[in-house]
């Protein structure tokens, strides 16, 4: 035998496990880097509960070393893991389908549906129909479309294309506000065109029937991740509405249980930057397609311009000098229960004209005593809602479809219920009232008020910081509206920092 050293190169053998999974086989130390590759570390992991009793490393490992198993959504990734390497690679069966149905096919289907808004013919963009062909052709994508976009159409017209060819759909949103709300769009979208939404389309939350006699479910995971496997065998095609709201365990475990389910279709107006989340809803559904983004829209006048005044709060030296070194939690409720700051919030709010959105965090110790104060300083003069998780579904339409219609309220809303998917297009200002640097709840959040509406071309957002910095000690939360406007230049939104004492 020769005595120079042979290199076999590593090799990865891919094959279709399920409709879930794939399965990747290699030697054994192919495999653990493989596992390292898809193990992440999970942000924040060090203060919860199980990481502290020392039960969980707070790693996430998406490649399981003893089924050999990966998500199905994740097949691109290997292949860029071997190709980084060198590494060859093996495809057993057909994992990626290109059903390679022509584009103009799917933009004829489009043009078929006769869709409307409010009884007057839809005329559907260019990058709506794009997004529509991509879910019906790769049958597995996440769909990143920011607010205004048209989500609710691409959804509604892709499941059209799929109900004609026989299958049967979930769809599954992360509050029963938007299980409405979809269902009301979905009608919108029909009013032209004579498809019955009461006799194809099925509601499920609280109070509804689990037993499923429509081609359509719309429903929220809480209602249905318990729900046995052989329940969920019935659906042929998923939808993940709202995709970044659903919480990693939940999600997995609906999906995991859509045995039969060929299509999977995540929508999201936001992630969150951060690689596991990326990773877990591609996973799951499959690699992302950016459909549009915000700043693009602004500029086809799709919807509002965004005006963004930063006002941040200084605090006197007796205040910032004693909350030095303040732990997270007590800074804010330090913050929350300040009378000075909660004047300054209900003063804005009152003295803005058109219809505000006033989010918070904490109900009891911040938003009802804002809800109270507000209603004594207008008077009457402007009608002042209030909704929390406790509010229940037909309350907050109502609130909605107020507001929708006129525009003199302001609405105290937690980030929790209002934050995502609600559409109130004539929203004209929104105020942060509660600090966050969460880059999906922020950029969800002014979504809020960037739809258009007659008589309105632009929305106002009052982001309110804190600085209790003392000498070089920077507190929480002004670290984190540093984050916040990261965010915004990222999103090349414009913003304006304005300094008040207080």
């Amino acid at each position: 035998m020769s005595g120079k050293n042979l290199y076999l190169v590593p090799k990865i053998t891919i094959e279709k496990a399920s409709n879930i999974h794939i399965r990747c086989f290699s030697d054994p130390g192919t495999e653990q880097e493989l596992s390292d590759y898809f193990t992440y570390s999970v942000p924040g992991a060090q203060f919860t509960p199980q990481f502290r009793s020392r039960l969980w490393d707070g790693k996430i490992r998406q490649y399981d070393r003893i089924r050999h198993t990966l998500y199905l959504g994740l097949y691109k990734y290997v292949e860029r893991f071997a190709v980084e390497r060198g590494y060859e690679i093996e495809c057993k069966d057909l994992i990626v389908i290109d059903r390679k149905i022509p584009f103009e096919e799917v933009e004829n289907w489009v043009d078929s549906l006769d869709l409307a808004s409010k009884g007057s013919k839809l005329s559907v963009r260019e990058y709506q129909t794009e997004a529509i062909h991509k879910a019906i052709n790769d049958q597995r994508t996440l769909l990143v479309s920011p607010t205004a976009s048209g989500k609710s159409l691409i959804i509604y017209s892709t499941l059209r294309y799929l109900l004609n060819m026989g299958k049967k759909a979930i769809i599954i949103v992360p509050t029963t506000s938007l299980v409405e709300q979809l269902y009301k769009d979905f009608q919108d979208y029909s009013s032209i065109n004579g498809w019955d939404v009461n006799h194809h389309v099925q509601k499920l939350y609280s109070g509804f029937t689990k037993d499923i006699t429509s081609d359509v479910l719309i429903t929220t995971w809480q209602s249905v991740y318990k729900q046995p496997r052989q329940w969920f065998s019935q659906f042929d095609v998923c939808f993940g509405d709202e995709a970044h709201q659903f919480k990693a365990r939940s999600l997995t475990t609906c999906m995991d249980k859509l045995i039969n389910c060929d299509y999977r279709i995540g929508t999201t107006g936001t992630i969150d930057g951060k690689k596991v989340h990326k990773l877990v809803l591609e996973g799951v559904f499959g690699p992302v397609f950016a459909v549009t983004t915000t700043k693009q829209l602004m500029e086809d006048k799709k919807v509002a311009e965004l005006d963004i005044t930063c006002l941040l709060l200084k605090y006197d030296e007796t205040d910032r000098m004693g909350r030095k070194n303040n732990k997270y939690a007590d800074e804010m409720d330090y913050l929350v229960t300040n009378d000075a700051r909660n004047k300054f919030i209900v003063n804005l709010a009152s003295d803005l004209k058109g219809n505000t959105l006033v989010l918070y965090q904490f109900v009891q110790k911040h938003g009802i005593p804002l809800y109270e104060n507000l209603n004594k300083k207008v008077d009457g003069s402007k009608d002042i809602w209030f909704v929390s998780g406790d509010t229940v579904v037909k309350d907050r339409e109502k609130v909605r479809e107020i507001a929708g219609d006129t525009d003199n309220n302001i609405i105290v809303a937690s980030f929790g219920t209002f934050s995502t998917g609600i559409n109130i297009p004539s929203i004209e200002n929104i105020i942060f009232a509660s600090p966050s640097k969460s880059k999906i709840r922020n950029l969800q959040s002014i979504g809020r008020g960037l739809r258009l509406k007659e008589g309105k071309d632009s929305c106002n957002l009052y982001d309110v910081a804190d600085d209790l910095s003392w000498k070089s000690w920077k507190n929480h939360t002004l670290r984190h509206f540093s984050e916040r406007l990261s965010i915004y230049s990222e999103e090349k939104f414009n913003y304006k920092i304005v300094e008040v004492n207080i």
